[in-house]
């Protein structure tokens, strides 16, 4: 290994926050924003629905699989480097994502939007392992996520005023000025953090055999078990819910936008909710106390829907509950996933990132083929995944979930 100078000189733990904030909210700006435009942009481009999810499930496969790519990258080449490539990557597929005239060039620069984000969120992640050990971790990723649940709530508002007053053009023209003030403000304000490059880490036996080695490790598979089911949720939402609450229930673009926000400020509540469990019961009793919140948010979507209670209140409400215990689950899993590596925070951030969009891409695939109209795959759907995130969040992980070096090392 290489070992650098010491970071964070003037880079100040608010500088940290918002560089985290920026990274992980590409995120929620790359789906949530253009979400209120969907159904608009499949009629405008004459498109099938299930061309139309493409544009996100193609975002999304490509988001993972990026990630494996941009782990090992910045384990080798650094953090900023990397960041500063892809988000000038991303501003440019997002101006050409604005500018797309027909649905085959959409899906391809979502794609490479995809790619581009993959290196900011896989950095953003292997920033905070980089810095703070697994518990001052979590606390730390849970006010970068406060800030990514504030983006969340601003993005479909701003979203669906767009495709209220203009159109989808102007909707995606959004993500090319995020990309580029982000870009500016990496440039301007972040310090390399990795303490040792590891110019192995981009050799194919060395990739493969630190691949291995993380995804043997018991704790690794039960946060990431963890993170996949609960995002699995929230993604069957962000991927159905433009259709159900406007095509379905008759809401409007606007109207859509401001229930996205709200379900926003429900993540945002998890994740302070996430902060004060952490300092008082740490990570695995966190969680445990979130599946709760995942379960009965679940449930209670089938139930009222199965009730044939089809409103848009009866749809609402169990996601909110259910979006609190994501933002419990998603700090704690994101730095319970990364813990145990130290050494390769960057290529464990990437695997867990990519085993989540991997669940998400099959999920889309399944919506696309699925969605019949109704209410039901979605509010089905979650309670799946609610009860998945519950079961896992009282078993796997409090019998496998202290992110220790020591697991690391045995695992290894």
């Amino acid at each position: 290994m290489t070992a650098l100078p010491s970071p964070r000189k003037r880079m100040t733990p608010v500088v940290v926050v918002v560089v985290l904030t920026l990274l992980l909210g590409i995120q929620p700006i790359g789906t949530d924003l253009y979400l209120p435009a969907l159904p608009a942009l499949q009629r405008d481009l004459g498109a099938s629905l299930g061309a139309a999810q493409l544009t996100l499930s193609a975002l999304i496969i490509c988001f993972g699989l990026g990630q494996l790519v941009f782990g090992p990258l910045s384990d080798r080449f650094g953090r900023r480097p990397i960041l500063l490539w892809g988000m000038a990557l991303f501003t440019l597929a997002s101006v050409l994502s604005a500018a797309s005239a027909s649905i085959e060039w959409l899906i391809a620069w979502r794609g490479l939007q995809g790619v581009a984000m993959a290196a900011a969120v896989t950095c953003g992640r292997s920033i905070v392992r980089d810095l703070y050990q697994p518990h001052e971790g979590a606390r730390v990723l849970s006010r970068g996520l406060t800030g990514l649940g504030i983006i969340g709530m601003l993005s479909p508002l701003i979203g669906g005023a767009l495709a209220q007053w203009a159109n989808w053009h102007a909707v995606l023209s959004v993500l090319a000025i995020f990309g580029a003030g982000t870009l500016v403000f990496i440039a301007w304000s972040f310090e390399e953090t990795v303490p040792q490059r590891y110019p192995q880490a981009t050799q194919l036996r060395a990739m493969l055999g630190n691949a291995a080695s993380v995804a043997r490790n018991p704790t690794f598979r039960a946060w990431v078990t963890l993170l996949s089911c609960t995002y699995g949720g929230l993604f069957l939402y962000l991927a159905s819910s433009s259709f159900v609450f406007i095509d379905v229930l008759g809401t409007s673009r606007l109207g859509y936008g401001l229930i996205m926000a709200s379900n926003a400020l429900a993540y945002v509540a998890g994740t302070w909710f996430c902060r004060r469990l952490l300092a008082s019961r740490g990570l695995r009793r966190a969680v445990k106390l979130g599946g709760w919140f995942s379960i009965v948010g679940g449930l209670s979507s089938a139930a009222l829907s199965l009730a044939g209670l089809h409103t848009v209140w009866a749809v609402l409400l169990p996601q909110w509950i259910y979006a609190v215990g994501h933002g419990i689950h998603q700090p704690c899993g994101q730095a319970g996933a990364i813990g145990p590596f130290p050494e390769k925070a960057g290529t464990a951030a990437a695997l867990s990132g990519f085993i989540m969009m991997l669940t998400s891409f099959v999920i889309g695939l399944w919506l696309g083929r699925s969605f019949n109209g109704t209410v039901y795959p979605l509010t089905l759907g979650l309670a799946v995944f609610g009860s998945a995130v519950a079961a896992t969040a009282w078993t796997l992980v409090q019998r496998h979930g202290e992110p220790t070096a020591a697991r690391a090392t045995q695992a290894a």
